[in-house]
């Protein structure tokens, strides 16, 4: 931003002529202000930051600031901004910085709003790596907020400035006798009140920041500063997860967990919160080549290839000249067969490549599920998540449209039984219209839901994890012999992971073995789907206590209970599967029995009921919640 040469600007080029040019002011802030200046010896940009004449006056400040800031200028980092040399001349103190072309975090949050969540763990894994450096020379950055970040033009890199300098003014009391110097809404509980900190409150003041960049708002806010002081020390953020949608759940537990009152809680070092940023980053992408190459293909079943259709077009003409000579259901069904036949020939091939690879439906579903979600945060992104009201009153308008229409059928077929004919042209008329104002309402509506929504991704998804793409798998399957993967080349939960190494197992017994235990399979399966279903139930139970919590109402202590069946329960599922695993293990190497498996099996089968009277029991709870 630019402002007007005043009377400090002046004075302080009079006395850097011939070291340094001033041209511009480009910051402001508590700290100081600072300015695109021109180092004339090395002919180079650079950022010259001025601290401000109230603070240097205090010869104790200058000596303290001058020692200190010489030893941030010690910090060589690809992620801090380094800073070339700090000074005093008569009145003024400043240092010259690393003049980077871009714009500050905050400048970008505030021109785009909320940025996407793969970009925000990216930068702050960014942000981490300086302050772990930092924190490994002894220097605690102190004020950690997105104005402190700059994102370079043309790479994006995070660089992190102004290293511990309001530490130095907090400590010193330079700023006066109850002035807050630095920035309060990035402040940790122990900085507020001004205890001694360490490395985890910029841990906790990252927290913070990722927190705004992900929302769009901070944790706390209030009027006056000494509000949002209280704030940090006494009161419970809300959870990232109830203020932002689309945030992988991963990434937003980090974030929570660095918001954590108690130092302790956090992480502990900021090398600690990369690694959560990395590992948020690669689960996200840790999609097999093989599924990534099935994703890639641009035919699919539900119907993109050219062929599908030119082929559908040539039979279903066929279909219609033959009609007349055949069955009146006959055409139908053949004309089912043949839209079917082309996909089936197109996807077979590409699913037996998959499973030749050794992945499955459900790792083609994991796979599609990562992709989606990724998308899902794109379209957010671009175009939020709340529906317009254009298209809100587009549904509400087709739905108007399909009553009038049953009322006027209805008004047809009773004017029809009792003789009133000229009933018929009014609601013939009616109904006419409201097809049209229908098929236009609805029309408009879907065509901005749209844009809010990968509906063709919403469809690929419902469709791959499907029971058709479930017989799709077993039809392609035919012949293959299933290999197990490594752990850790798959992106599968848990369950998953378990339930496919049983599956190969159980596949390589002999067949009158495999008679001889029933259907395993099934029962894998139930195990997965209730592992999953219980997870599910955890989050949802999870958030309408953290709901409650941030309308300061007290928790139910039925879904607390709830929570922890449910918790308990999900340990038991997995340990079900793992058992039935191991059985199977010790049969494939003859150290175990088709007795001991059987039971093992029989265990897993009470298991499974046990959690189906435990979701019985969820109806009431639901309805709980429904009512909090």
């Amino acid at each position: 931003m630019q402002h007007g040469p005043d009377p400090q600007f002046i004075a302080l080029q009079e006395v850097l002529a011939g070291r340094y040019s001033l041209q511009e002011e480009i910051g402001r802030g508590g700290m100081g202000i600072v300015y695109l200046a021109h180092d004339v010896s090395l002919d180079r940009p650079v950022a010259l930051k001025l601290l401000p004449q109230e603070l240097s006056s205090h010869s104790e400040f200058r000596e303290r600031f001058l020692r200190e800031a010489r030893t941030a200028a010690k910090l060589s980092h690809p992620n801090i901004i380094p800073i070339f040399s700090v000074d005093e001349i008569e009145q003024f103190v400043y240092f010259v910085m690393a003049y980077v072309q871009g714009e500050t975090l905050g400048q970008q949050v505030r021109r785009r709003g909320p940025l996407p969540a793969s970009e925000v763990a990216r930068i702050l894994k960014e942000v981490a790596w300086a302050l772990s450096y930092a924190h490994s020379q002894g220097v605690i950055h102190r004020d950690v907020k997105p104005d402190n970040i700059l994102l370079e033009e043309g790479t994006d890199r995070a660089l992190v400035a102004d290293f511990g300098i309001a530490g130095i003014v907090e400590e010193t009391g330079a700023a006066g006798m109850g002035e807050i110097i630095g920035t309060a809404e990035f402040m940790s509980p122990e900085q507020a009140a001004g205890s001694g900190v360490d490395a985890r409150s910029d841990i906790y003041s990252m927290g913070v920041l990722g927190f705004y960049v992900l929302s769009g708002s901070l944790p706390f806010q209030a009027e006056s500063v000494m509000e949002v002081l209280r704030q940090h020390r006494e009161d419970e953020p809300p959870p990232l997860s109830t203020v932002a949608s689309a945030i992988p759940s991963r990434l937003a537990r980090s974030i929570d967990r660095c918001l954590a009152k108690d130092p302790t809680a956090r992480f502990d070092s900021a090398n600690a919160f990369a690694e959560a940023m990395d590992a948020a980053l690669v689960r996200r992408r840790e999609v097999p080549v093989p599924v990534r190459n099935f994703l890639n293909d641009p035919i699919d079943l539900p119907g993109d290839g050219p062929l599908y259709y030119v082929t559908t077009a040539v039979f279903l003409s066929a279909i219609y000249a033959l009609s007349s000579q055949l069955n009146v259901y006959a055409p139908f069904f053949i004309a089912a067969g043949l839209m079917l036949t082309p996909p089936i020939l197109l996807v077979v091939p590409r699913v037996r490549r998959l499973l030749k690879a050794g992945h499955n439906q459900r790792d083609l579903e994991a796979g599609i599920k990562v992709a989606l979600e990724r998308r899902r945060e794109e379209v957010a992104h671009a175009f939020g998540v709340a529906p317009p009201r254009t298209e809100l009153a587009a549904f509400s308008v087709s739905r108007v449209a399909g009553g009038v229409l049953v009322g006027s059928i209805a008004g047809t077929v009773t004017g029809g039984l009792w003789g009133l004919e000229p009933l018929f042209s009014i609601y013939g008329s009616a109904m006419v219209a409201a097809v049209g104002v229908g098929i236009v309402s609805r029309t408009a509506g879907w065509l901005s839901k749209a844009r809010r929504v990968d509906m063709k991704a919403e469809r690929r998804y419902k469709f791959w994890k499907s029971r058709f793409a479930k017989w799709l798998f077993k039809l392609s399957g035919i012949g293959i012999k299933r290999t197990a993967l490594p752990t850790g080349l798959t992106h599968r939960p848990t369950e998953l992971q378990i339930g496919f190494a049983a599956d190969v197992l159980y596949e390589s017994l002999p067949k009158a073995v495999r008679r001889s235990l029933g259907d395993v399979p099934s029962i894998l399966r139930r195990l997965e789907s209730d592992a999953q279903t219980l997870r599910q139930t955890i989050k949802t139970l999870d958030d309408a206590q953290a709901s409650a919590r941030i309308a300061e109402q007290a928790v139910p202590s039925d879904i607390s209970a709830a929570q922890e069946r449910a918790e308990h329960q999900l340990a038991e599922s997995v340990a079900s599967l793992e058992a039935v695993r191991l059985g199977l293990l010790r049969l494939t190497m003859g150290s175990g029995t088709v007795e001991s498996l059987t039971t093992d099996l029989a265990a897993a089968s009470e298991v499974g009921s046990r959690i189906d009277r435990l979701m019985a029991g969820m109806a009431d709870v639901e309805a709980l919640l429904r009512s909090t």
